[in-house]
């Protein structure tokens, strides 16, 4: 049986024969009685085995080493141990046995080097929370949307259209290398231009929303951004709702109650990793996400937040001023002055991307970034520009090649409305969860630059 099923209802398997398959985490064999440290992996919790020399195999068992898979049968009873309950065996049997040069000895390793054996760290404690609470968030999340009647869209990965217009995109071609120097001519390439990997599904997605009223991506994105950050990567997943009939106000009203129903689902059904991080990753991050479902979110204009830094008696490292972007440390500042998440909203438009809605004023964009405690930016959105002749002429401002982009301004003709959306990195809130910070030890394989093993 599965250690998750056991460990359930634990209490009802006292004194009865289980069966288990699994790992040796760890093992102390004695003279005459040894124990193992055993886990399947289906649990977070682990298993205490002990055998003695009463086994006719007892030499074997004595042998085995760590990494070892095997099958154990036994009695479970109550344990006079720092554990509740444990393993009395009857039968151990090696499945698979595991060298002494094995990686993942019963020791503190560094992450820097856990990273190096990434096909190996799931068998370590940390990185066993880490994947479960992502698998975890990764089923909250579609449970939030499919209970809420949105449709999921697969965003495609191969594009033609720069969602961001920053340029940093990952080129797919078939083209030979020594083709690619110099004028390359794309009407030779597979799909007959250029294309790339995208770096978000957002515009695909729009057109979902324009015909099943609310949809949501989340999949891969890409960046081919030369960064060596904690919190950057070149291949991360991206949520990403999209929603007829919605303006900014209704846009944050769903980030808010999204954010807090996934927060609160990991809680309830992660509980023993998050007292896990909570010990050994993040002293505090149970109290800082329990805080955060309860929180009230303020709601403030970009040039209300300028002018709270301005006055702030603090000297930062980089002045905030009207018009621009704010840097982490203003982030930080913002959250703590409400001593809560923060949507900041109406951004400058010179500083936004060209698909977003223009106010009245001329000069700011229907935008916003919600920035919470420990964390920064969490989110990003927009009401999306539903004027045709607003959106064309944007694109002229920003000198964008609007060619291959009829399909995008065309939604605005045909049956056009409101609508808005917005973008969570999963990475950057499985870091917030889990207080793992840096974005290559919650992504199963990073791919960031140099950097492309397994």
């Amino acid at each position: 049986m599965d250690l998750r099923d056991l460990f359930k209802n634990i209490e009802e398997y006292v004194g009865k024969v289980v069966k288990v398959n699994g790992w040796i985490r760890n093992h102390r064999d004695q003279k005459t009685f040894g124990f193992i440290d055993f886990s399947d992996g289906t649990d977070f919790e682990h298993l205490q085995i002990v055998y003695d020399n009463t086994l006719e195999n007892f030499e074997e068992i004595e042998s085995l080493l760590v990494g070892s898979a095997i099958e154990a049968e036994g009695t479970i009873v109550a344990s006079t141990g720092s554990q509740a309950y444990e393993m009395h065996a009857t039968k151990i049997k090696l499945l698979g046995a595991c060298p002494e040069d094995y990686p993942i000895q019963p020791k503190r390793h560094t992450r820097e080097f856990l990273r190096e054996q990434a096909y190996l760290r799931p068998r370590t404690n940390l990185f066993q929370a880490v994947f479960r609470v992502r698998s975890i968030a990764a089923f909250a999340i579609h449970k939030y949307f499919q209970d809420r009647g949105y449709v999921y869209f697969h965003a495609p990965l191969i594009t033609a259209s720069d969602c961001e217009g920053a340029g940093e995109m990952f080129q797919v071609t078939t083209l030979p290398i020594d083709k690619l120097k110099g004028e390359v001519d794309y009407s030779k390439d597979f799909f007959g231009k250029m294309t790339n990997l995208t770096v978000s599904g957002q515009l695909e997605a729009e057109t979902f929303a324009l015909a099943f009223k609310k949809t949501y991506t989340f999949g891969p994105t890409f960046r081919a951004e030369n960064s060596n950050t904690k919190t950057h990567a070149s291949e991360f997943w991206m949520i990403e709702p999209e929603i007829a009939f919605c303006d900014l106000e209704g846009d944050m009203d769903i980030m808010e109650d999204m954010l807090k129903y996934i927060v609160k689902y990991v809680l309830e059904h992660a509980p023993k990793e998050i007292e896990f991080f909570d010990r050994f990753v993040e002293k505090g991050l149970k109290e800082k996400l329990e805080r955060l479902v309860n929180s009230k979110f303020t709601r403030i204009d970009h040039t209300d937040a300028i002018t709270i830094l301005k006055k702030a008696d603090v000297k930062w490292e980089f002045s905030p001023e009207y018009g621009e972007d704010i840097a982490k440390e203003h982030e930080k500042y913002i959250t703590e002055y409400f001593n809560g998440p923060v949507f900041i909203k109406n951004w400058p438009k010179d500083i936004k991307a060209f698909y977003m809605k223009q106010n009245p004023d001329g000069k700011t964009v229907a935008a916003v970034d919600l920035e919470v405690p420990g964390a920064g930016e969490l989110m990003g959105g927009s009401q999306r520009e539903e004027d045709y002749d607003k959106l064309v002429s944007r694109m002229k401002e920003l000198n964008m090649d609007s060619t291959g982009m009829d399909w995008y301004l065309n939604l605005r003709k045909y049956g056009g409305c409101i609508h808005s959306g917005f973008g969570m990195g999963f990475e950057r809130l499985l870091i917030y969860l889990t207080g793992v910070d840096n974005i290559r030890d919650v992504i199963p394989y990073p791919r960031t630059p140099k950097n492309c093993e397994f």
